[in-house]
């Protein structure tokens, strides 16, 4: 059983038991979902998955957003209750209160920048804008992970994602913590800089592919490139230890600062984790972070964003009609 948090956390028995309608939005695929929340627990009970080009215009990419949703609806059958709303993950930069997008500078989605995503679900999920609610997607991984990832929840938690970019979250107690001189600025991890330069120029999928190609002329994804380090490829290991490296001593400061307990790494790339860790434990060791901070890849992988966005929406207000999104 989970120990109930002191007043002013995140409740940990969020009330009354329903289902949650979730979208999950990442650079390369959509997935909707059905979340049964009851209590202290978590069930995922349906999806549907759309893969994306984020390189498409608006139009086409609100269409691969909603075809996940309008698919795992059609498939509860005639008689059953249509949803009344949703809560989104989507990556940022964007605009949660309002639904519009900010993207820039940001390799996806470049054709949704100023436009209201809130508005075009709407339209194509036959649904009131108002019952549209946005959480940032690593903060919706994060909490999914601090809520229900593991048998014992963290009180000061830091939760990091790795693929396209990279996401991060810190919590304290299950409250997002994005303010303040104990974390970077909005809490975002992909602003701070690694020798001069920004951090995802080290750690991304497109920065290892690139260092990669430069070190050995090969093209290879990431995946290959992992597995290639797990058959004992010299260069491919190089590759991975020197961008985990620099994540970790990047992150060391803050991580101090916040005095954090417990590290999650979640993301596509976590999938890769033996050969992820070594290079990421180096770099904190380099970074001074304690060595008592407890470093764990994701237990819940996909799952984590779908269950902690629908923790979300249970969590800050019993009624989601007055729900507001001030956690990002």
């Amino acid at each position: 059983m989970i120990d109930e948090k002191p007043e002013g956390s995140v409740r940990s028995d969020p009330t009354p038991a329903r289902d949650v309608w979730v979208l999950d939005v990442g650079g390369s695929h959509a997935t909707a979902a059905t979340v049964g929340v009851t209590g202290a627990a978590a069930t995922v009970s349906a999806t549907d998955t759309e893969s994306l080009d984020p390189a498409l215009p608006a139009d086409a990419l609100l269409d691969a957003f909603a075809a996940p949703a309008l698919r795992l609806r059609a498939g509860r059958g005639e008689g059953s209750p249509p949803p009344d709303g949703w809560v989104v993950a989507m990556p940022g930069p964007f605009d949660y209160d309002s639904g519009i997008g900010i993207f820039e500078a940001v390799g996806k989605f470049d054709a949704l920048r100023g436009v209201s995503i809130r508005a075009g679900l709407a339209r194509r999920l036959d649904v009131d804008a108002s019952r549209i609610r946005f959480v940032n997607d690593a903060v919706a991984y994060a909490l999914g992970e601090w809520a229900f990832g593991s048998a014992t929840r963290s009180d000061r938690h830091v939760c990091i994602t790795l693929g396209t970019g990279i996401g991060s979250a810190f919590l304290d107690r299950g409250n997002v913590v994005d303010e303040g001189g104990a974390v970077p600025p909005n809490g975002w991890a992909y602003l701070l800089e690694f020798d001069g330069r920004p951090l995802e120029e080290s750690v991304s999928t497109r920065a290892i592919m690139r260092h990669f190609s430069q070190r050995t002329g090969r093209v290879q994804t990431v995946k290959e490139i992992a597995e290639a380090a797990r058959t004992g490829d010299p260069e491919a290991a190089a590759v991975l230890d020197q961008a985990m490296s620099a994540l970790g001593e990047t992150l060391a400061p803050w991580l101090t600062s916040f005095e954090a307990t417990r590290l999650t790494v979640g993301g596509s790339m976590v999938r890769s984790w033996p050969v992820l860790v070594d290079g990421l434990s180096d770099g904190l060791a380099r970074g001074g972070v304690p060595t008592d901070l407890e470093l764990l890849p994701s237990a819940l992988l996909d799952a984590a964003p779908v269950l902690g966005a629908a923790f979300w929406l249970s969590s800050h207000e019993s009624s989601p009609n007055s729900l507001r999104s001030d956690t990002r």
